[in-house]
């Protein structure tokens, strides 16, 4: 049911071979400042700021 040792082993193997190393370390840095940046804009955003925004969509699509 689960993957054994050798399998994920396998497999690790056969993505290293086809991306390199250089691909996959470049790949998770970019997933790393993705995550940061996502990070960052959550915590800069206010609730009050959502609020508004929503009630200036809302007024907009009336008129």
């Amino acid at each position: 049911m689960f993957p054994g040792f050798w399998q994920i082993a396998i497999v690790v193997v056969l993505v290293v071979l086809l991306f390199g190393r250089g691909k996959i370390s470049s790949l998770m840095g970019d997933v790393a400042k993705g995550i940061k940046s996502f990070k960052k804009g959550l915590s800069d955003e206010t609730p009050t700021d959502s609020v508004d925004k929503t009630d200036d969509q809302e007024n907009s699509n009336k008129n």
